[in-house]
């Protein structure tokens, strides 16, 4: 014989403040369990978003980003001679030569100093990047010392803004435009013109090639082709890979740090419910010598009271994730350990992550309430109806 749910919630609607009290704290954990997950997916988002399915990055062997890497004008040529490269609306071949640097700039608020990635892009580059699309003035003109910025650069440092002028590279360049990537890491970047940027960093070699296959299922033998090629020293991966390779680290670190924390902050949570649920039990000895003696076996009395907890940490779960779902609102930005460039990212709220926060709370409510459940299926009835 099984107790009917509509007694533990009855139980639960009878102890509103101690049930309010319990449940406000379980969320308090899954609400900080829930938004570090959220910072990890939104990362991760950012950059996978970033890369095209079709598109393919090539640098240097062995080399993490395009920061540290290196092609020069005769492998670059090599690799654009490729016959699997597709061919834009006008014939021209969708390929880009692109160097990449990293500067300093001072915050617009604090003035305090971080790295902030430039990148020389051709035509061709910006046609490989349909995501990004121009948000306010003008794209910068070949050939002269003008800049587009990306929205989180625009809005986050100092002489970003359109019609303001940034210098870098011993010259003083004019933003003319600011770029909308989508919620990706372009808008965490300054892009030029890619010649112009060569001359002003002096380097003889540009740091990435990008470009887009004909034949997206080519990609396994066009990387063969490539890394096989002795007058080459250089690898071939997928954009997107690329991208989402660049989160891994940082990603892996705040859920780490994030769980951790979590895990010690959910001790607490779990004293509370078993408090509370130790509490029930001692105000309803006679209320539990009762259904005993109307037959209700000691497993029924048992699975009674740990539903009771579960559904506290189930409400305390539902509550921390509705207020984790308000920070999809807020942009954050960090320094990404892979590149060493700041990187603007949105918390992102994924069913994986809706799922393991509901997991962690019940987790929580039942290690609260397996004790006192135990031991309110041991009382016996004579005990019980005793103490009444």
């Amino acid at each position: 014989m099984r107790i009917p749910l509509s007694y533990v919630v009855r139980n639960l609607a009878a102890r509103r403040l101690t049930t309010l009290l319990t449940a406000g704290g379980m969320a308090l954990v899954v609400y900080v369990f829930a938004t570090v997950l959220m910072l990890a997916a939104g990362l991760t988002a950012t950059l996978v978003a970033t890369g095209q399915p079709d598109n393919v990055v090539v640098i240097r062997r062995s080399a993490q980003t395009e920061v540290q890497s290196g092609v020069d004008r005769l492998q670059a040529g090599i690799v654009e001679s490729l016959p699997d490269i597709a061919t834009g609306p006008g014939g021209n071949r969708l390929v880009s030569r692109e160097p990449v640097v990293l500067i300093n700039l001072p915050k617009r608020e604090s003035g305090k100093p971080s790295n902030v990635t430039i990148r020389g892009v051709t035509a061709a580059g910006i046609e490989l990047r349909p995501q990004v699309r121009l948000a306010e003035g003008r794209m910068f003109r070949p050939g002269t010392a003008e800049v587009v910025t990306g929205r989180a650069i625009a809005s986050g440092f100092r002489g970003a803004g359109v019609g303001e002028t940034l210098r870098f590279a011993s010259r003083d360049w004019t933003v003319v435009g600011v770029i909308d990537g989508g919620r990706t890491g372009f808008d965490s970047e300054i892009w030029g013109d890619a010649e112009q940027m060569l001359q002003a960093f002096r380097r003889g070699a540009y740091s990435s090639l990008i470009f887009r296959l004909a034949d997206p299922a080519r990609f396994d033998a066009v990387k063969r082709e490539i890394e096989s090629d002795p007058r080459l020293t250089l690898e071939a991966k997928r954009e997107a890979q690329f991208y989402a390779d660049q989160s891994e680290t940082l990603a892996r670190f705040i859920g780490v740090l994030g769980t951790s924390i979590s895990a010690i902050f959910s001790i607490g949570a779990v004293i509370g419910a078993m408090i509370t649920m130790y509490a029930s039990v001692a105000s309803r000895t006679a209320e539990i010598g009762t259904l005993r003696a109307l037959g209700f076996p000691r497993g029924a009395i048992l699975v009674a009271f740990l539903v009771e907890a579960l559904a506290l940490g189930l409400l305390g779960g539902v509550l921390g994730l509705v207020a984790a779902s308000f920070m999809q609102a807020f942009t954050v930005s960090t320094t990404n350990f892979q590149t060493f460039a700041e990187l603007a990212f949105s918390f992102t709220l994924t069913p994986r992550i809706v799922a393991a926060s509901l997991g962690f709370a019940l987790a929580m409510g039942f290690i609260g309430g397996f004790l006192p459940a135990a031991r309110a299926a041991r009382l016996s009835i004579v005990d019980a109806l005793r103490a009444a």
